[in-house]
């Protein structure tokens, strides 16, 4: 039995170096590919012998670098808030996006749009009071059933975000033209056209509550296991909770100023982890955020590549990727199990 759990741990430490490697290959790939058609050579030559008279050298460093970096922060972000949230709500359906947080961001940065407020700075800070006050919302009726049962605040956040969504519509349909033309590019999730300024923010804010969430992991591991277990276990349920729940919302509300709603990328990464490295967090949270970013590399890539001359937004391209992966969860018994 120890031999065999030896064995386990290694593979498992194999499987986190090839999603390394195979998330670094995404990326460089990623990088040669774009709407605009460019020999292999000259973007060779742009990444190792930068000259800023030339544009396409201009092109692979002020959009396709940046891009790509902001593609691999999302993902990270969201694969981390997603197996964040599934340990706080102790459900394997638990996402940003299905509990309407990410619907939460989204209705703040409409309201910001629609008063004409266009800097990120106004558009972050929304969010992010957006999506507290989603979370809140959420949390408030999960909990009136009194019962603990994470299966309220799942039916809550679909709830509520239908709600939101359709209150942003709304606003939306009464405000100019410019409004809605700004808010159809940043609606369906794009890594379009945002900077370096941009990813550099992003990463920044992941970094830090990927260290916060590291420092937290054996917590998790206890708050994972049930309020009683957790408590037996020597986990603080309520700063636990507090403290999980501000990174949610660090992450959720940041992601979603943006780069807009991108959805079913964090679940899918959360799940694809679990079952590379099995439940413990101290592996998990790692590799759940290298498989987000990988998801969303390629989910924007691949949006790329299927309707040249133009591009089909990352944030579809993940919804058609992470419709069918989420009907299947609900479908199969193992969605009981975290």
């Amino acid at each position: 039995m120890a031999g065999r759990a030896v064995c386990i741990r290694a593979g498992r430490m194999k499987c986190g170096y090839w999603a390394i490697l195979g998330l670094l290959a995404l990326m460089a790939v990623s990088v040669f590919i774009g709407t605009r058609p460019m020999p292999v050579a000259d973007t060779w030559q742009a990444l190792t012998d930068f000259d800023p008279s030339q544009s396409d050298h201009l092109l692979v460093w002020q959009l396709r670098v940046p891009r790509v970096l902001l593609g691999a922060v999302v993902g990270a972000a969201m694969g981390l808030a997603a197996v964040l949230m599934q340990a706080l709500t102790r459900n394997p359906l638990a996402d940003p996006g299905i509990l309407g947080i990410n619907a939460g961001a989204a209705l703040a940065v409409v309201a910001v749009l629609a008063f004409g407020i266009t800097g990120m700075g106004a558009h972050v800070a929304a969010a992010l009071a957006g999506a507290a006050l989603a979370g809140a919302a959420v949390s408030a009726l999960g909990r009136l059933t009194g019962r603990d049962d994470p299966t309220p605040l799942v039916l809550a956040g679909a709830a509520l975000s239908v709600v939101l969504v359709g209150i942003a519509q709304s606003v939306i349909l009464n405000t100019d033209q410019a409004v809605l033309d700004r808010f159809r590019f940043w609606a369906v999730g794009s890594l379009q056209g945002r900077g370096a300024d941009l990813a550099s923010l992003l990463a920044l804010v992941t970094t830090a509550a990927g260290l916060a969430a590291m420092l937290m992991a054996p917590t998790l591991d206890a708050l994972s296991l049930g309020k009683d277990a957790g408590r037996a276990l020597g986990a603080d349920g309520r700063f636990g909770w507090l403290a999980l729940a501000g990174l949610i919302v660090a992450l959720a509300g940041t992601t979603t100023a943006v780069t807009g709603p991108i959805g079913f990328a964090g679940l899918v990464a959360a799940h694809i982890a679990r079952g590379l490295t099995g439940p413990v967090h101290r592996r998990l949270l790692p590799q759940a955020m290298i498989v987000g970013a990988a998801l969303v590399v390629g989910a924007d890539m691949l949006g790329r590549i299927i309707a040249r001359p133009g591009e089909v937004e990352a944030g579809i391209m993940c919804a058609l990727i992470g419709a069918p992966f989420f009907l299947w969860l609900v479908r199969s018994r193992k969605v009981a199990r975290l």
